[in-house]
């Protein structure tokens, strides 16, 4: 995992109401922590894990954002489940409202975590503090390839895999701008994950020895919960 980066989270422990898309009512929560990548929520209705939500949270009359979120994890604590929600749509003009509020609330946060970079504490649970959903997790499992445009197949293996895009090494470069079908055997016992991408870039490192970034058509959450269910 040499390529994890922590990111600033702010602990915010605050009152705040939560309605998801199709509900009527908005849910009495508590907002535990928030940065620009998501948020630890805690409320007593139950939701199903790996599912993409939308929502609009409520904080005060001067924080109400509108988001859509992967629910990546869940845990139960005193008969109320606390979720980690990773934002995969969310404006520049609520993160800035994200900022003014922890600003306002809790200054010295911004100070201590932020300007000064110091290091944070790190908490238990599955917490936000490394898991970022564009983040790249360095791992090695088999991948077939498929050209489309050529019907050529390959077997080669992954260096690093995120939502958007596979990091991969073989003994030969792939070219730019080639289409892909790809097959990821996940060592979790089940199908291999089928995506499509596209080949972004490919350099040689080292004698019989190239690397490849494959960009995916669109971002895979549901195949990067099962990648972190084995790293």
């Amino acid at each position: 995992m040499h390529d994890r980066r922590k990111i600033t989270r702010w602990s915010i422990n605050h009152p705040a109401k939560i309605k998801f898309e199709g509900a009527e009512v908005f849910i009495d929560a508590q907002l535990l922590d928030i940065n620009f990548k998501g948020l630890q929520i805690a409320f007593k209705p139950k939701l199903i894990k790996d599912l993409v939500v939308k929502f609009k949270l409520v904080l005060s009359d001067e924080l109400a954002l509108e988001a859509e979120a992967w629910i990546a994890w869940h845990r139960n604590v005193n008969s109320h489940n606390i979720y980690g929600l990773y934002f995969t749509k969310i404006r520049d003009s609520d993160k800035e409202q994200i900022y003014k509020f922890v600003f306002k609330h809790s200054p010295h946060q911004i100070h201590r975590q932020w300007w000064k970079g110091l290091p944070e504490k790190k908490k238990g649970g599955e917490g936000m503090e490394d898991r970022r959903i564009f983040e790249r997790f360095a791992v090695s499992f088999p991948v077939k390839l498929l050209d489309t445009s050529s019907g050529q197949e390959r077997e080669v293996s992954t260096c690093d895999v995120s939502a958007k895009g596979v990091g991969v090494l073989m003994n030969k470069q792939l070219t730019p701008g080639t289409p892909l079908e790809v097959w990821l055997k996940i060592p979790d016992h089940g199908e291999p994950l089928y995506t499509r991408g596209t080949v972004a870039w490919s350099k040689t490192e080292k004698a019989n020895i190239c690397r490849a970034g494959i960009e995916l058509e669109k971002a895979d959450l549901m195949g990067l919960s099962r990648v972190l269910r084995v790293v």
